[in-house]
């Protein structure tokens, strides 16, 4: 019985990353379908005018946490991208997932139009067979793709009202169109663009290079080990074993790291920036390299572990500055979130700043915007917390469904002087609070209002 091979007893990072595919795709497709008290995980809805997000319903006026949201996903692929590289390229972004899902599951496992480790032949479609083929694995993918726009619009309508518009589509052509234009646009990304996105659509890869250190992780050959394959200008020198001067170099140029490559570079080359980290040259090199009880020439490791035989040093000054700054925001994020209002009110003073009535009783008229931003019919009281002498004189308690808004005339009066300043009208600040007789300690809000005070030969008059 032979001994185990300690350089091919290994999961290939192939398999594991077919298994964060299935794991990203199980979550995208069900993160949707999942709700805490009667609100998605995430929602961006333009129709209902609202932001769901961890199972919090706020009003489209609350978007100040999509900043946050947007810092989280920058600095989250900055420091994955400074500590492993284009992890997030190679591993979990959706077009190299869907490429993924095309070249090999598609085109390659079902249709047997390629072969997975070569990613340079192309298909022969000079055979009828292979025409049919392919006609086929077009059909399949343009089904995939209206379920991943499909998927995509779940985020931004509810799956629930989503299925039912669709099913009145002359009375939702906006929507529909949203899809079909999506799903045309994976159907031209995937089949026709196909990596060209990556290297020269997708701004991602024009900052990597600023991102990386010495200590980022990332596919890297040897030179040391296998030999030189380009001189210092870039230019293949080594075709053949046999070109070798060195003969110590364990390289044999059998370039498997190269046909494997779905974005077609040689990583022997060095760092370039089409390289996606999916890691493929890696599998290929400690295939070949294994069969000769050696380790792999191509590695995911660092330069300073390859090149200067240094430890990779995860916790640097730019990883620690990233995880600093990943840690305030989702505590600012937390923080804000905190402060949701359970109602909305918008304060607008009438244009006329004053009225005095008979026997010196002084009116401001204000135009007040009552929104529910909560899953319940609420009834809203209104009443003035800092000045016993003004009165509310014009406002009755109304409910309010679920989303819904209103507007509402209020007058305010006082009989009192207030201010006995007889050279100008006199502003006040007063504090108005509203609430939900319901729930009047959650459903509440504050607001500042201006009342306007005439001068004092204005009364006298």
């Amino acid at each position: 019985m032979s001994e185990k091979n300690q350089y091919l007893d290994k999961t290939s990072y192939r398999k594991k990353r077919y298994l964060a595919y299935i794991v990203a795709t199980i979550f995208s497709l069900l993160l949707p379908f999942i709700q805490i008290n009667g609100n998605q995980i995430f929602l961006l809805s333009f129709d209902k005018m609202q932001f769901h997000l961890m199972g919090t319903a706020f009003d489209m006026q609350e978007l100040y946490l999509m900043p946050f949201l947007l810092m989280l996903l920058f600095l989250g692929i900055f420091a994955a991208t400074s500590i492993g590289g284009r992890a997030w390229c190679g591993w979990t972004c959706p077009q190299t997932i869907f490429r993924v899902i095309y070249r090999d599951l598609i085109e390659s496992t079902l249709l047997g139009l390629r072969r997975i480790k070569n990613k340079q032949k192309d298909i022969d479609l000079s055979k009828t067979e292979n025409k049919v083929k392919k006609v086929i694995g077009v059909i399949l993918w343009s089904i995939l793709s209206l379920v991943a726009a499909s998927n995509f619009m779940w985020f931004f309508v509810p799956p629930a009202d989503f299925f039912a518009y669709i099913q009145d589509p002359i009375e939702h052509l906006m929507l529909v169109g949203i899809v079909l234009s999506i799903a045309g646009f994976l159907i031209y990304d995937v089949i026709i663009l196909k990596e060209d996105f990556c290297v020269y659509i997708c701004p991602y890869s024009r900052v990597q290079s600023v991102l990386y250190d010495n200590d980022t992780m990332h596919a890297i050959y040897s030179t040391k080990r296998g030999g030189a394959i380009y001189n210092e200008q870039k230019e293949k020198t080594i075709f053949k074993i046999k070109d070798f001067v060195d003969p110590s170099s364990e390289c044999t140029a059998c370039e498997a790291c190269v046909t494997v490559c779905p974005t077609h570079i040689d990583i022997r080359k060095g760092l370039q920036l089409e390289c996606i980290n999916c890691l493929e040259c890696v599998d290929a090199c400690t295939t070949v390299m294994g069969k000769l009880e050696k380790p792999s020439l191509v590695q995911w490791s660092s330069t300073n572990t390859i090149v200067e035989d240094k430890p990779t040093k995860v916790f640097r000054k730019t990883t620690i500055m990233y995880f600093a700054a990943l840690a305030l925001t989702i505590g600012l994020l937390f923080a804000m979130s905190g402060e949701k209002e359970y109602m909305l009110l918008n304060v607008n003073k009438d244009t006329e700043l004053y009225k005095i009535k008979e026997g010196n009783v002084v009116t401001n008229n204000y135009l007040l915007l009552f929104q529910n931003t909560e899953s319940k019919t609420l009834t809203y009281e209104l009443e003035v917390v800092d000045n016993p002498d003004i009165k509310i004189t014009r406002f009755e308690p109304f409910t309010l469904s679920p989303g819904k808004m209103a507007k509402k005339v209020v007058i305010l009066e006082t009989n009192k002087l207030l201010v006995n300043d007889s050279s100008k009208d006199t502003p006040l600040t007063i504090k108005l609070k509203a609430y939900a007789k319901e729930d009047p300690e959650k459903v509440k809000v504050f607001r500042n209002a201006t009342f306007f005070f005439p001068r004092a030969d204005k009364l006298n008059q």
